[in-house]
């Protein structure tokens, strides 16, 4: 090789990244909070947020009773919604009041009010109402409560409905009380649990939140640790954009790469949550991904002046992210510019992507949108971390300039000072 010709300069490249990526990977293994980022969190909080979830619906849901009609058919209503596997009726009311002090006190979930005039309506043959009152703080007592109240009712109507059609035979009733029959099949959850319908869209978000974290607490730590808080480094080996971002990126996939399989993979058959995808389709979605989260990553990581930045940048827009990816809200429901928004995170199309493969059943074809536009997002924020990091090493030579003329000048005035003396000393 001829010094100066392109195979040094790509044999010097690669040497300057892999020495990039020696020192980045130590300084994560030295540093704690990096550590817990990139190793605890991806370890432990899948399994603690699916080990809460893992009895998919919960059973014998507290509620009080407040029934002002006591009659036959309110408390028929009554027995049937304790007679239900997800409601326990615990207590009875004389009032809303008295209620609602047992769900301030956390003794029950829910209320169930019955009027006054319950029985007289239906007997007039008027509509009557029941009030349900629910905890929302939890979601799953909610769901409950409120669905044991609406199959109660639906069941006493078609009773009331064959009692007053004036049929003979079951078969007339049972025509009369529903005309058209179906079977409730909920696709691809047939448990009907939570665990299972927004866990893996979770355990996507883990990857890219952890991985923002971890780049931007390790940029926080090269500020502070910096004598004039530059992201860069002087050192030769850092003087080019793309060595710096190959090095730094190699550090990060490699971890993660470890860390993405035992997410995607390991964590929903642990707990039984849905794994249809084969384990190349779950590579071909995570490859881009975790491309896509490492420059978004390291984008980011420009803003962070010291450690804690990244905690107020990154943890509060977590429960965001989840709703604009449209797993637990419809996007087809979201407003245009909320959609805007969601384009320009690489959680919104990998949390799509993946659930659909591995929950739906889909193949690569059926997720080529998402998968293009996570490609997208690779090239895209490559560029954008190449750009910021050219803006931060400019920086750093422009900041080592201006010491070297200082300690010039400085040098150049003692030397002044030198000699004025010495001039001094020998006029005496």
């Amino acid at each position: 090789m001829t010094k100066g010709s392109l195979s040094e300069q790509i044999v010097t490249g690669l040497r300057d990244a892999c020495y990039v990526w020696r020192k980045e990977m130590k300084q994560v293994f030295r540093d704690e909070g990096v550590l817990i980022f990139f190793i605890l969190v991806p370890l432990i909080y899948p399994l603690l947020y699916s080990w809460i979830y893992n009895n998919e619906v919960v059973r014998d849901v507290p509620v009080v009773v407040v029934d002002n009609s006591h009659t036959n058919i309110s408390r028929e209503f009554i027995r049937k919604c304790d007679a239900s596997p997800d409601v326990h009726v615990m207590f009875y009311a004389d009032g809303l009041e008295e209620a609602k002090a047992l769900v301030s006190r956390q003794l029950v979930c829910g209320i169930y009010y019955l009027p006054s005039d319950f029985e007289n309506r239906l007997l007039q043959m008027q509509q009557s109402t029941v009030s349900v009152y629910c905890d929302m703080s939890l979601m799953l007592t909610y769901k409950a409560i409120y669905q044991t109240a609406i199959e109660v009712s639906q069941l006493m109507n078609s009773e009331l409905q064959k009692s007053l059609s004036g049929k003979y035979t079951t078969r007339e009733e049972a025509i009369t009380a529903h005309p058209l029959t179906f079977d409730a099949v909920p696709i691809f959850n047939p448990s009907g649990g939570y665990g299972s319908f927004i866990l893996p869209g979770v355990l996507m978000l883990i990857l890219q939140q952890t991985l923002v974290l971890g780049i931007g607490m390790a940029a926080g730590t090269a500020r502070e640790r910096n004598r004039y808080s530059d992201l860069v480094s002087i050192k030769p080996q850092y003087q080019g954009t793309f060595r710096v971002i190959f090095g730094k990126s190699m550090c990060y996939f490699m971890i993660f790469a470890v860390m993405a399989a035992y997410l995607s993979l390991a964590v929903p058959r642990f707990f039984n949550f849905p794994h249809i995808a084969g384990v190349w389709n779950i590579a071909a979605i995570m490859l881009p991904y975790l491309l896509a989260c490492i420059f978004f990553g390291i984008t980011v990581s420009c803003l962070v002046r010291y450690r804690e930045n990244v905690m107020l940048l990154v943890v509060f827009i977590s429960v965001p992210l989840l709703f604009l990816s449209g797993i637990s809200w419809p996007g087809s429901a979201m407003p245009w510019f909320w959609e805007c928004i969601s384009w320009l995170f690489p959680s919104t199309f990998g949390i799509r992507a993946y659930v659909r493969l591995n929950s739906m059943g889909a193949t690569l074809a059926d997720v080529a949108n998402e998968y293009h536009a996570i490609w997208i997002h690779v090239f895209a924020y490559f560029v954008l971390a190449c750009g910021v990091y050219r803006f931060q090493i400019s920086e750093s030579h422009r900041h080592a300039m201006e010491r070297l003329e200082f300690l010039k000048h400085k040098r150049a005035v003692r030397q002044m000072i030198k000699d004025k003396k010495m001039k001094s000393g020998s006029q005496k």
